[in-house]
């Protein structure tokens, strides 16, 4: 085995204002910021020991989704994760995910994705609209992991990249540095 880091490309997606940057910033600076300015994009790298390897992370927070939102080629090109991410606070940006998802493995002429869908700001349990069963099933149905955080309270943000980590390498065969599925063609 090599000392080479492996690297791996995740994307985190989402609806506006569901704690994209938050779960990101949390996760790259240990810092929770209460105040808000839309992410037009920013793109962070942290070095994950997951398993005894060590990954070099390159992190996409981007902009917030809506269903009319075209999939960017930068978000499907060369990734090979996703972190989704919908607010327990909110139906639609749970409706979202589906979405989301869907436009992704479209754009990419896949039939799944490497992927984690995450309930963010779970320490708002008053305002909930999504329950935890919702969000497991939801991830069920696209085989992939499914997790609840709070960024503002540190509450699993690291496991969400430990857990999209896993549904990378299970999602690649052995000896292999690039996921199975076919790469997107832009033509």
């Amino acid at each position: 085995m090599s000392n080479a880091l492996k690297r791996r490309k995740i994307a985190v997606l989402g609806s506006r204002s569901v704690g994209k940057s938050s779960l990101v910033k949390q996760f790259i600076e240990n810092n929770f910021i209460d105040s808000y300015y839309p992410t037009i994009e920013s793109t962070f790298a942290k070095s994950v020991v997951y398993k005894g390897v060590e990954y070099d992370c390159q992190i996409i927070d981007t902009a917030g989704q809506d269903e009319y939102s075209p999939i960017n080629s930068q978000y499907a090109i060369g990734i090979h994760g996703y972190v989704l991410v919908y607010s327990i606070t909110s139906r639609n940006s749970f409706n979202m995910i589906q979405v989301v998802y869907d436009k992704i493995v479209d754009f990419c002429g896949v039939t799944k994705i490497p992927c984690v869908i995450v309930g963010a700001k779970c320490d708002l349990t008053m305002a909930r609209q999504v329950e935890p069963k919702h969000g497991m099933e939801l991830a069920k149905h696209n085989d992939c992991a499914w997790i609840e955080t709070s960024a503002k309270h540190d509450i699993n943000v690291s496991k969400v990249f430990e857990l999209c980590l896993q549904e990378i390498e299970r999602n690649m065969a052995p000896n292999q540095t690039e996921p199975q599925t076919k790469g997107c063609v832009v033509m």
